[in-house]
């Protein structure tokens, strides 16, 4: 497989944004994903396989924090590693520039993506109760933290351990 990773550009907006719907049961829109484009501390990546976009991953910067707002891979394209380098990019962003810490958003029931964030040395620090609708469900908040000192000031979530 050779999936290449590439900075997002208007020309992937209608793939993307077909691939939201297919992922999330509240996608965000063309129109959303467009006003990324023009955001300042937003990075979005696109993973693509000869041409055909089959995943994607958003990240908003503030300061030294980063948030992970959307990681979406193919139905037809899981379990073959495209989540993890779209991740690997943004961890070694994050290293690079000295973030303190990324942190995502993830359901419970998504086991696959809670064990994906674990392995790349994310772990559970909270929780947001009904976060998510369609189903309602509660949202596990996942961090890693590059400042060693920072990390180890923040309780882990005893039930999803990572």
């Amino acid at each position: 497989m050779s999936v290449k990773i590439v900075p997002m550009t208007a020309d992937h907006l209608d793939e993307i944004a077909a691939l939201e719907r297919a992922c999330f049961s509240r996608p965000w829109t063309r129109d959303m994903l467009k006003e990324e484009l023009d955001n300042a501390c937003a990075a979005f990546l696109v993973a693509e396989e000869d041409g055909k976009v089959v995943g994607y991953a958003g990240l908003q910067v503030v300061l030294d924090e980063g948030y992970i707002a959307n990681v979406a891979v193919d139905p037809a394209y899981r379990r073959r590693g495209i989540a993890s380098k779209l991740v690997q990019v943004y961890i070694d962003f994050a290293q690079a520039n000295r973030l303190a810490f990324l942190t995502l958003e993830v359901r419970p029931s998504n086991m696959a993506a809670i064990i994906l964030y674990g392995r790349l040395g994310f772990r559970s620090v909270g929780r947001r109760k009904n976060y998510y609708e369609h189903p309602k469900e509660d949202c596990i908040i996942m961090t890693r933290y590059f400042d060693e000192e920072l990390a180890k000031t923040i309780p882990v979530d005893s039930e999803f351990k990572s």
